[in-house]
């Protein structure tokens, strides 16, 4: 189980480093936005802050939705570890119910006082590029990984179902995230599919109706299901203040100052 855990760090850091240096890329030759802050100073936070979230859940949690997806097979727990049914279709399903658990999550970290706060952490950035899609607080992430877990257990996830999710996901936050350009017709059409970075753009706004909108974070069908989604700003993709209204302080941006900020007043 041990060397399948760390197999499964191996490639979901691989998948990660691809899509992180090609969006960094792409965004260094053909930028959406123009960026209002020092993009040195903000990487050296956002990529400090995901080191030191990855040492705090090796060091406490582990790959646990990975371990829990294992022990549940070997135990026969879950639906899909109850019934006969083909491995693919339960990767399949799997994968697709994790990824509506993790829209519904979203919408919960929003809803919920303490989990925005610490939800904010992802919000304040005062600009947006793929740096963002790495900026969480990381007791969020460790309760994402309980929440992800139990979904795990009740369906019955399997093991692979687990990583090809985990892999897609962390792909996608990256991608949504990017400050590239994507001309409006192919956008649009890539819409209807997954959430591109100008939808996931609209989030980020300053704007509270606009951030209470385009949850998903791979599909888009979850948003026009559910009546989230919001085709355009009412600033525009170029005019748009990303961050939090009542945040505007690039000093208080620091590493440590993140991971106390759910806890201190906002000026």
């Amino acid at each position: 189980m041990l060397e399948a855990s760390w197999s499964e760090t191996y490639l979901r850091l691989g998948i990660f480093l691809g899509v992180f240096v090609m969006m960094a890329l792409w965004e260094k030759v053909n930028p959406r936005r123009k960026l209002s802050e020092s993009k040195l100073r903000r990487w050296i936070t956002n990529l400090g802050l995901i080191f030191f979230n990855t040492v705090i859940v090796r060091v406490t949690v582990g790959a646990m939705v990975f371990t829990v997806a294992i022990f549940a097979r070997e135990n026969g727990w879950g639906l899909f570890n109850y019934i006969e049914t083909s491995p693919w279709f339960a990767v399949a399903v799997s994968v697709i119910v994790l990824d509506f658990a993790i829209y519904l999550q979203h919408i919960i970290v929003h809803a919920v006082p303490f989990l925005w706060q610490l939800h904010s952490v992802h919000h304040a950035d005062l600009d947006f590029d793929v740096s963002t899609g790495l900026r969480f607080h990381p007791l969020e992430i460790i309760l994402s990984l309980f929440y992800k877990s139990i979904i795990v257990i009740m369906i019955g996830v399997p093991p692979m179902a687990v990583v090809i999710f985990e892999m897609i996901l962390n792909a996608t936050s990256l991608f949504n995230h990017g400050n590239v350009f994507i001309p409006k017709t192919i956008d649009r059409l890539l819409r209807y599919i997954i959430v591109t970075p100008d939808m996931h753009r609209i989030h980020h706004s300053t704007i509270v109706d606009e951030t209470n909108s385009n949850y998903g974070f791979s599909v888009s069908l979850w948003d026009r299901l559910c009546g989230t989604y919001k085709k355009s700003s009412k600033l525009g993709q170029l005019d748009m203040e990303i961050g939090l209204k009542e945040f505007r302080n690039q000093n208080k941006l620091g590493i440590l100052n993140l991971i106390t900020f759910p806890f201190y007043e906002k000026e």
